[in-house]
């Protein structure tokens, strides 16, 4: 997009304020609580237990002001959080983990909408309109005064009677307007741009997977004869390819959870794996360590040498993968492949990567699937020769570096677009910039 050049206004007085700086001479400061009730309604214990709500949690809220989550419940049914009723016209600003910067505008909201007391419901009086005040509210020079005013570590929050005495920049109702009016255009046109480019990265994604998939089911020559796999998922394979179970190509094996912190068990110098460290990618150093101790009193408490591959065998993680940079153990949840026979892990990691979503169709139990050693031991495996094996993991290593050079630069595209939509509101609604005539 084309940098384009805005003309200031004819005149500046400073605000009065650190935060604002020097505004328009015809704009007023005001503190929030001047210019908006905040939490005006809110459902009581006496509810009728049977009401039917749309609750928006904190985690609904996007940082672009989107409302992408909603959920319908009973009043009886609904966390105890969910209590504040909200209004066409309203904004709702997060107030717990604020970090988030989940700030939002209702905008004709569906009959019985709630959102939940980590937020404060800004109701704009007459002389602050809903359009202009979803802008100024999601300013930097609000927004990061309210983050770094927050208290608390996991999950910081800011009293709403602070919030409502930060001042906030007031334009006559004409100009509130107009701003209004310029950003949701440029907005408008930034996100149809960053949602192209989020199309792209989807594209190149797919890309990659189709990539791996051919390579590691059917190999790099596309004139070699195939062969029924006998395996139904596998469907046919290069007519010199073995198939084989992943227990007789590998050592397979997991870990445990030492009992106590308070034992000795922790601390020392042996590195401790986690699912939470698995993330396709080599792990070089962990958050614990185990000690001497750990290791001695529990026997599954193994050491796997460096260049194994951890895979997630439970919950949210469930098929995440992690190459050991370094020896170590691994808890109860993390399968590990080491020791390879007659297969090279470079193409196993680029297999497990492809064969993801079928790893989890195997899993059980209600809810969260979960992968046992037993069914991975069971996987059975396309193997080439080890020297075609090598090629294939090679030509991958380049394509896929080559794609996900390509993602980085979509992705590097689409924070400077975000970075130019902050950057209008900011100058828009903190008088830098004239949108009056842009508007019109």
């Amino acid at each position: 997009m084309t940098a384009r050049l805005f003309r200031p206004y004819p005149a500046y007085r400073d605000s009065g304020v650190e935060w604002l700086g020097r505004i328009p001479t015809s704009w007023k400061v005001k503190r929030l609580k001047h210019l908006a009730v905040l939490n005006p309604e809110v459902l009581t214990e006496d509810t009728d237990p049977t009401l039917e709500i749309v609750y928006v949690d904190i985690g609904g809220v996007d940082s672009l002001g989107r409302i992408n989550e909603r959920e319908r419940l009973t009043f009886a049914s609904a966390p105890s959080r969910a209590r504040r009723l909200v209004r066409d016209g309203d904004v709702i600003v997060s107030t717990v983990r604020t970090y988030l910067r989940a700030i939002a505008p209702i905008v004709d909201p569906e009959p019985g909408m709630v959102v939940s007391t980590g937020f404060a419901v800004v109701r704009p009086t007459d002389e602050l309109t809903t359009e202009y005040a979803a802008y100024a509210l999601r300013a930097p020079y609000f927004v990061e005064r309210v983050v770094a005013n927050s208290k608390g570590v996991s999950f910081p929050a800011i009293n709403e009677s602070e919030m409502a005495t930060y001042e906030i920049a007031a334009p006559p109702e004409p100009e509130q307007r107009a701003i209004a009016a310029f950003l949701d255009r440029e907005t408008a046109r930034i996100d149809a741009l960053v949602a192209k480019k989020e199309q792209l990265i989807e594209l190149l994604h797919e890309q990659r997977t189709a990539l791996i998939t051919r390579a590691v089911t059917e190999g790099l020559d596309p004139n070699v004869p195939m062969k029924a796999s006998g395996v139904e998922w596998l469907g046919e394979i290069p007519a010199h390819w073995e198939v084989k179970k992943a227990t007789w190509l590998f050592s397979i094996g997991s870990g445990t959870t030492p009992q106590s912190e308070d034992i000795g068990y922790y601390g020392g110098d042996t590195p401790w794996i986690t699912t939470s460290e698995l993330r396709e990618s080599v792990i070089l150093e962990t958050e614990k360590y185990v000690t001497e101790a750990a290791l001695k009193a529990h026997s599954s408490l193994k050491l796997h040498p460096a260049g194994s591959i951890a895979v997630a065998m439970y919950g949210a993680t469930i098929g995440r993968l992690g190459v050991l940079g370094i020896d170590a153990t691994v808890n109860q949840a993390c399968c590990v492949f080491s020791r390879p026979k007659g297969i090279e892990m470079e193409f196993w990691f680029y297999w497990l990567q492809m064969r993801r979503p079928y790893l989890i169709s195997l899993g059980y139990g209600g809810g969260q699937p979960n992968l046992s050693q037993e069914l991975l031991r069971s996987v059975r495996v396309p193997t080439p020769p080890l020297s075609e094996q090598a090629a294939i993991a090679a030509y991958l290593d380049l394509e896929t570096a080559r794609i996900d050079g390509l993602i980085a630069k979509v992705r590097d595209a689409i924070s400077r677009l975000n970075e130019l939509r902050t950057a209008h509101i900011t100058a828009a609604v903190t008088g830098k910039i004239d949108v009056r005539e842009e508007a019109a």
